[in-house]
Protein backbone atom coordinates (compact mmCIF):
# COMPACT_ATOMS: atom_id res chain seq x y z
CA UNK A 1 0.00 0.00 0.00
CA UNK A 2 1.03 3.59 -0.44
CA UNK A 3 2.35 5.66 2.38
CA UNK A 4 0.16 8.63 3.20
CA UNK A 5 1.20 11.75 1.41
CA UNK A 6 0.12 15.32 1.15
CA UNK A 7 1.61 18.60 0.08
CA UNK A 8 0.28 22.13 -0.07
CA UNK A 9 -1.05 23.00 -3.46
CA UNK A 10 1.14 25.20 -5.59
CA UNK A 11 0.82 28.94 -5.29
CA UNK A 12 0.83 29.15 -9.11
CA UNK A 13 -2.95 29.22 -9.37
CA UNK A 14 -4.15 32.68 -10.35
CA UNK A 15 -4.68 34.78 -13.43
CA UNK A 16 -2.06 32.80 -15.36
CA UNK A 17 -3.55 29.40 -14.54
CA UNK A 18 -7.07 28.09 -14.24
CA UNK A 19 -7.75 25.14 -11.92
CA UNK A 20 -10.36 22.41 -11.70
CA UNK A 21 -10.83 19.17 -9.74
CA UNK A 22 -11.20 15.68 -11.18
CA UNK A 23 -12.55 12.89 -8.97
CA UNK A 24 -12.85 9.27 -10.11
CA UNK A 25 -13.50 6.78 -7.30
CA UNK A 26 -10.53 7.10 -4.90
CA UNK A 27 -8.59 9.36 -7.28
CA UNK A 28 -8.94 13.03 -6.31
CA UNK A 29 -6.94 15.41 -8.50
CA UNK A 30 -6.39 19.15 -8.38
CA UNK A 31 -5.33 20.40 -11.80
CA UNK A 32 -4.14 23.75 -13.11
CA UNK A 33 -3.60 24.62 -16.77
CA UNK A 34 -2.90 27.80 -18.70
CA UNK A 35 -5.98 30.02 -18.58
CA UNK A 36 -5.79 30.50 -22.34
CA UNK A 37 -5.83 26.71 -22.85
CA UNK A 38 -8.85 25.98 -20.69
CA UNK A 39 -12.15 25.07 -22.33
CA UNK A 40 -15.39 23.64 -21.00
CA UNK A 41 -14.78 20.05 -22.16
CA UNK A 42 -11.31 19.76 -20.60
CA UNK A 43 -12.43 18.52 -17.16
CA UNK A 44 -14.61 15.82 -18.74
CA UNK A 45 -11.84 14.75 -21.13
CA UNK A 46 -9.43 14.51 -18.20
CA UNK A 47 -11.93 12.53 -16.15
CA UNK A 48 -12.34 10.05 -19.01
CA UNK A 49 -8.57 9.64 -19.25
CA UNK A 50 -8.29 8.91 -15.52
CA UNK A 51 -11.17 6.45 -15.75
CA UNK A 52 -9.49 4.58 -18.62
CA UNK A 53 -6.23 4.30 -16.68
CA UNK A 54 -8.06 3.12 -13.57
CA UNK A 55 -9.98 0.48 -15.52
CA UNK A 56 -6.72 -0.96 -16.85
CA UNK A 57 -5.29 -1.07 -13.33
CA UNK A 58 -8.45 -2.51 -11.77
CA UNK A 59 -8.65 -5.28 -14.39
CA UNK A 60 -5.05 -6.27 -13.66
CA UNK A 61 -5.60 -6.19 -9.89
CA UNK A 62 -8.65 -8.41 -10.21
CA UNK A 63 -6.66 -11.15 -11.92
CA UNK A 64 -3.45 -10.54 -9.92
CA UNK A 65 -4.40 -9.84 -6.29
CA UNK A 66 -0.80 -10.25 -5.08
CA UNK A 67 0.10 -7.13 -7.06
CA UNK A 68 -1.95 -4.94 -4.75
CA UNK A 69 -0.71 -6.61 -1.56
CA UNK A 70 3.00 -6.65 -2.29
CA UNK A 71 5.17 -4.37 -0.18
CA UNK A 72 8.33 -5.57 -1.92
CA UNK A 73 9.69 -5.63 -5.48
CA UNK A 74 7.38 -7.54 -7.79
CA UNK A 75 8.27 -10.12 -10.44
CA UNK A 76 6.22 -9.88 -13.60
CA UNK A 77 5.26 -13.24 -15.06
CA UNK A 78 4.04 -12.10 -18.48
CA UNK A 79 3.47 -9.15 -20.78
CA UNK A 80 1.45 -6.47 -19.00
CA UNK A 81 -0.07 -3.06 -19.82
CA UNK A 82 2.42 -0.20 -19.91
CA UNK A 83 1.17 1.48 -16.73
CA UNK A 84 1.60 -1.79 -14.80
CA UNK A 85 5.11 -2.25 -16.14
CA UNK A 86 6.06 1.30 -15.15
CA UNK A 87 4.71 0.90 -11.63
CA UNK A 88 6.65 -2.33 -11.21
CA UNK A 89 9.86 -0.78 -12.57
CA UNK A 90 9.58 2.20 -10.22
CA UNK A 91 8.77 0.01 -7.21
CA UNK A 92 11.63 -2.35 -7.98
CA UNK A 93 14.12 0.52 -8.32
CA UNK A 94 13.01 1.87 -4.94
CA UNK A 95 12.70 -1.54 -3.27
CA UNK A 96 8.98 -1.24 -2.56
CA UNK A 97 5.76 -2.73 -3.89
CA UNK A 98 4.33 -1.47 -7.19
CA UNK A 99 1.26 0.17 -5.63
CA UNK A 100 3.63 2.63 -3.94
CA UNK A 101 3.88 4.29 -7.35
CA UNK A 102 0.21 4.40 -8.37
CA UNK A 103 -0.62 7.98 -7.29
CA UNK A 104 2.47 9.37 -8.96
CA UNK A 105 1.71 7.42 -12.12
CA UNK A 106 -1.85 8.75 -12.34
CA UNK A 107 -0.57 12.31 -11.79
CA UNK A 108 2.05 11.84 -14.50
CA UNK A 109 -0.30 10.23 -17.00
CA UNK A 110 -2.79 13.04 -16.47
CA UNK A 111 -0.15 15.74 -16.72
CA UNK A 112 1.39 14.44 -19.92
CA UNK A 113 -2.07 14.14 -21.49
CA UNK A 114 -2.77 17.77 -20.59
CA UNK A 115 0.56 18.95 -22.00
CA UNK A 116 -0.91 18.21 -25.43
CA UNK A 117 -3.44 20.94 -24.67
CA UNK A 118 -1.64 23.44 -22.44
CA UNK A 119 1.96 24.72 -22.21
CA UNK A 120 1.71 24.73 -18.41
CA UNK A 121 0.24 21.95 -16.29
CA UNK A 122 0.18 21.18 -12.56
CA UNK A 123 -1.47 17.99 -11.35
CA UNK A 124 -1.69 17.13 -7.65
CA UNK A 125 -2.82 13.69 -6.57
CA UNK A 126 -2.89 13.52 -2.78
CA UNK A 127 0.57 15.00 -2.35
CA UNK A 128 2.13 13.67 -5.52
CA UNK A 129 2.66 16.46 -8.03
CA UNK A 130 3.48 16.49 -11.73
CA UNK A 131 4.26 19.91 -13.15
CA UNK A 132 5.48 21.65 -16.27
CA UNK A 133 5.69 25.43 -15.91
CA UNK A 134 7.09 28.44 -17.76
CA UNK A 135 7.49 30.59 -14.64
CA UNK A 136 8.84 29.61 -11.19
CA UNK A 137 6.39 28.17 -8.67
CA UNK A 138 6.66 27.36 -4.97
CA UNK A 139 5.36 24.13 -3.46
CA UNK A 140 4.79 24.28 0.28
CA UNK A 141 5.66 21.20 2.32
CA UNK A 142 3.02 19.74 4.62
CA UNK A 143 4.69 17.94 7.55
CA UNK A 144 1.88 17.10 9.95
CA UNK A 145 2.60 18.03 13.57
CA UNK A 146 6.27 18.89 12.93
CA UNK A 147 7.27 22.42 14.02
CA UNK A 148 8.49 22.83 10.43
CA UNK A 149 5.04 22.20 8.98
CA UNK A 150 4.07 24.91 6.49
CA UNK A 151 7.29 26.85 7.03
CA UNK A 152 9.25 25.61 4.02
CA UNK A 153 8.64 25.46 0.30
CA UNK A 154 10.41 24.05 -2.72
CA UNK A 155 11.13 26.60 -5.43
CA UNK A 156 10.73 24.90 -8.82
CA UNK A 157 12.19 26.64 -11.86
CA UNK A 158 10.92 26.08 -15.41
CA UNK A 159 14.22 24.49 -16.53
CA UNK A 160 13.63 21.66 -14.03
CA UNK A 161 10.27 20.71 -15.50
CA UNK A 162 8.51 18.44 -16.42
CA UNK A 163 9.07 17.24 -12.87
CA UNK A 164 7.57 14.95 -10.28
CA UNK A 165 7.56 16.06 -6.62
CA UNK A 166 6.17 13.37 -4.31
CA UNK A 167 5.72 13.25 -0.55
CA UNK A 168 5.23 10.41 1.92
CA UNK A 169 4.46 10.56 5.65
CA UNK A 170 4.22 8.08 8.47
CA UNK A 171 2.57 10.45 10.96
CA UNK A 172 -0.62 11.56 9.22
CA UNK A 173 -3.03 10.38 6.57
CA UNK A 174 -4.93 7.11 6.12
CA UNK A 175 -2.35 5.11 4.19
CA UNK A 176 0.24 2.70 5.50
CA UNK A 177 3.88 3.54 6.21
CA UNK A 178 6.54 1.53 8.03
CA UNK A 179 8.27 4.70 9.24
CA UNK A 180 7.63 7.84 11.26
CA UNK A 181 8.78 10.61 8.92
CA UNK A 182 6.64 13.72 9.04
CA UNK A 183 7.53 14.26 5.39
CA UNK A 184 9.75 12.40 2.94
CA UNK A 185 10.00 14.19 -0.40
CA UNK A 186 11.53 12.79 -3.59
CA UNK A 187 12.07 14.69 -6.83
CA UNK A 188 12.50 13.13 -10.26
CA UNK A 189 11.71 13.68 -13.92
CA UNK A 190 9.55 10.56 -13.43
CA UNK A 191 6.65 11.27 -11.07
CA UNK A 192 6.05 7.51 -10.90
CA UNK A 193 9.58 6.88 -9.63
CA UNK A 194 9.45 9.86 -7.25
CA UNK A 195 6.32 8.39 -5.64
CA UNK A 196 7.94 5.00 -5.07
CA UNK A 197 11.16 6.57 -3.75
CA UNK A 198 9.29 8.87 -1.35
CA UNK A 199 7.48 5.84 0.06
CA UNK A 200 10.76 3.96 0.51
CA UNK A 201 12.39 6.94 2.23
CA UNK A 202 9.43 7.36 4.54
CA UNK A 203 9.62 3.69 5.49
CA UNK A 204 13.22 4.11 6.61
CA UNK A 205 12.78 7.00 9.05
CA UNK A 206 11.92 6.05 12.63
CA UNK A 207 14.14 8.59 14.37
CA UNK A 208 16.76 11.34 13.96
CA UNK A 209 19.50 8.87 13.13
CA UNK A 210 17.65 7.67 10.03
CA UNK A 211 17.56 10.96 8.12
CA UNK A 212 20.95 10.46 6.53
CA UNK A 213 20.13 6.84 5.75
CA UNK A 214 17.08 7.98 3.80
CA UNK A 215 19.11 10.56 1.88
CA UNK A 216 21.86 8.04 1.12
CA UNK A 217 19.19 5.75 -0.27
CA UNK A 218 17.72 8.51 -2.45
CA UNK A 219 21.15 9.23 -3.90
CA UNK A 220 21.52 5.56 -4.81
CA UNK A 221 18.33 5.45 -6.90
CA UNK A 222 19.04 6.27 -10.52
CA UNK A 223 16.62 8.95 -11.67
CA UNK A 224 16.12 10.70 -8.31
CA UNK A 225 17.51 14.23 -8.51
CA UNK A 226 16.72 15.50 -5.02
CA UNK A 227 15.29 14.46 -1.66
CA UNK A 228 14.20 15.98 1.63
CA UNK A 229 13.19 14.42 4.95
CA UNK A 230 11.52 16.00 7.97
CA UNK A 231 11.32 14.28 11.34
CA UNK A 232 9.99 16.37 14.23
CA UNK A 233 12.15 19.54 14.25
CA UNK A 234 14.92 18.00 12.14
CA UNK A 235 15.37 18.36 8.38
CA UNK A 236 17.86 16.89 5.94
CA UNK A 237 18.08 17.55 2.21
CA UNK A 238 20.17 16.55 -0.79
CA UNK A 239 20.34 17.24 -4.48
CA UNK A 240 18.80 19.67 -6.94
CA UNK A 241 16.49 21.43 -4.47
CA UNK A 242 15.96 25.10 -3.74
CA UNK A 243 14.30 25.61 -0.35
CA UNK A 244 12.83 28.84 0.92
CA UNK A 245 10.99 29.94 4.03
CA UNK A 246 7.26 30.54 3.76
Amino acid sequence: MMSSKRIYRSTAEGIRLKSFPVMVKETDLWIAVSSSSFYEELPEETEQLVLRKRLVLEAYLESNPDFAKSLEPFLLQSTVPDIIRRMVKAGNLAGVGPMAAVAGLIAEETGRFLLNKSPEVIVENGGDIFLKVIQPVSIGIYAGSSPLNGKLALQVNPSQTPLGVCTSSGTFGPSYSMGRADAAVAVSSSCTLADAAATAMGNMVRGDDDLQTALDFAQSVEGISGALVIYSDKIAAWGDLELKKV
